[in-house]
């Protein structure tokens, strides 16, 4: 079966988590672990039942409740394949803003990041500094909210991207290092074209956060997946291998479909 996109948000939820989900209802949380994997596999796409229970290793019985359980809840909603009437198609009707975690993180900080950027009276310092307390108090509290940042990036994309759209890559990406500049996300270099992979140096998203031993660029990431779907007119996933708050000395963003 091909798999259709639903445009309907990304789902991270891991086991140790608990999963915030915005519904046509309300606000969702999700904790059990099967329904973690279940809206895992149904991210951006539709997939039959036998897909879903393929995709996510668990019993057809376990699956069939589940899903039962998310369509009540108005996380999941189905339709009836128009090329089999006696199949149906599953999809996400709800997206993620955020997860919680079961413990707050121990986080690496460097005591003097606010005294540095408190020295010197740029606006700009100021609001980057204002960015970081707000992420980092979020943070510490065991809140993650990368699936927002991540939606709010891919809105930006698309706006932007009348301003950036051209049918030669080399253009597309030159004018994606100069937006970067003129906005002040950092230093954007092109590492290789096939597979494309960019690197930003002085990172405005995460060059000022604490070490967190995962990578924390889900604006960014947004930001290029939405300007180089449009750009190739097909889904591409971004892949950040490399971050600051990793203790690289660069972000790293893997772009492929």
């Amino acid at each position: 079966m091909n798999r259709r996109k639903t445009g309907t948000g990304k789902s991270s939820v891991s086991s140790q988590d608990v999963g915030i989900f915005s519904t046509p209802t309300g606000i969702k949380a999700v904790q059990s672990p099967a329904r973690a994997q279940i809206l895992s596999v149904l991210s951006g796409t539709e997939l039959h039942f036998d897909d879903i229970v393929q995709l996510s290793g668990k019993a057809k019985s376990t699956v069939s409740v589940h899903l039962q359980g998310l369509e009540r809840e108005g996380l999941v909603n189905e339709r009836v394949d128009p090329e089999d009437t006696r199949k149906k198609i599953f999809a996400l009707s709800s997206h993620q803003i955020g997860n919680l975690s079961s413990g707050k993180p121990t986080l690496s900080d460097n005591p003097h990041v606010i005294d540095q950027m408190m020295a010197d009276p740029d606006p700009f310092r100021f609001y980057r500094l204002m960015f970081r307390t707000i992420r980092v108090s979020l943070i510490s509290e065991g809140i993650n909210i990368d699936p927002v940042l991540q939606n709010a990036g891919l809105e930006l994309g698309k706006r932007v991207y009348t301003s950036l759209e051209s049918t030669d890559l080399q253009s597309i990406l030159g004018s994606t290092e100069r937006f970067w500049t003129k906005n002040k996300l950092g230093a954007l270099e092109i590492e290789s074209t096939d597979p494309l992979v960019i690197r930003v140096y002085d990172c405005f998203e995460c060059g000022s956060l604490p070490q967190l031993g995962r990578p924390a660029c889900a604006f960014d990431s947004g930001i290029l997946e939405a300007i180089f779907s449009r750009y190739f007119q097909k889904q591409q996933h971004v892949s950040e291998t490399a971050c600051f708050a990793m203790g690289n000395d660069y972000c790293r963003f893997v772009i492929s479909p």
